[in-house]
């Protein structure tokens, strides 16, 4: 297998079997995978994620969700994991933007995509869709810099190159969850949400729900579950 990280849109990166040893070995876990829930009461498809990971010394992993301009959502509400590093929150909303990094000493990797059902089903169950907006691999983060987690934020993000040695600029709308997550794989033993929000937070946006008894989403069942 290629060293390198890869990707895939739908499943989040696709990390090499030594990275996810070393990552289980270390008690961190980063919930990548999202799935397609019904809404009952609103009669809609929705999509669920889990905040989660976090870091030691060597190693971190980190999942977030953000609003298709890079917006903190509000959570669900928080998880409690056996340990640390781990889950930290739950989010569901008719689409999401996925953010993901994983990082090995002083070389990141990164991921977002964008995740929602596809609007064409034929009265079936729709799939989910899943679009690269951002994918690189081999930033690099200084030591020095890097220190400046305990702020998250004064916290610089990992600069990012082609392989010709070209810059490779994150998105602008971007920069804030980006550097949310560079803050989340430096969090040692990480305990807490770096991304999403309380619903009492400042700054947060909303998930728009028809109404207030839609806020939870029932979970389908593994055969395809209810249809609109």
């Amino acid at each position: 297998m290629n060293p390198r990280t890869k990707s895939d849109a739908h499943r989040g990166l696709v990390l090499p079997r030594r990275a996810l040893r070393r990552l289980a070995e270390a008690g961190i876990f980063a919930q990548a995978s999202v799935s397609l829930e019904y809404q009952q009461l609103a009669k809609r498809y929705v999509v669920r994620g889990v905040e989660s990971g976090g870091a030691v010394e060597a190693l971190g992993r980190y999942v977030t969700f953000c609003g298709n301009q890079g917006e903190p959502l509000l959570w669900l509400h928080p998880l409690d994991g056996i340990g640390v590093n781990g889950v930290h929150a739950l989010v569901i909303a008719p689409s999401l933007v996925r953010v993901e990094m994983f990082r090995r000493g002083q070389t990141y990797d990164v991921l977002i995509s964008h995740i929602a059902p596809r609007s064409e089903s034929n009265g079936k169950r729709p799939a989910l869709q899943s679009t690269t907006i951002f994918n690189a691999e081999e930033g690099y983060l200084p030591v020095d810099l890097a220190k400046q987690r305990r702020d998250p934020k004064e916290i610089e993000m990992p600069r990012f190159y082609s392989r010709a040695g070209e810059p490779l600029p994150v998105p602008g709308q971007f920069e804030s969850v980006i550097k949310a997550v560079t803050s989340a794989v430096l969090c040692l033993g990480c305990k807490h949400s770096h991304y999403l929000r309380s619903p009492r937070a400042p700054g947060s946006s909303p998930i728009t729900l028809p109404n207030v008894t839609d806020s939870l989403a029932a979970t389908d069942a593994e055969d395809g579950g209810p249809q609109p």
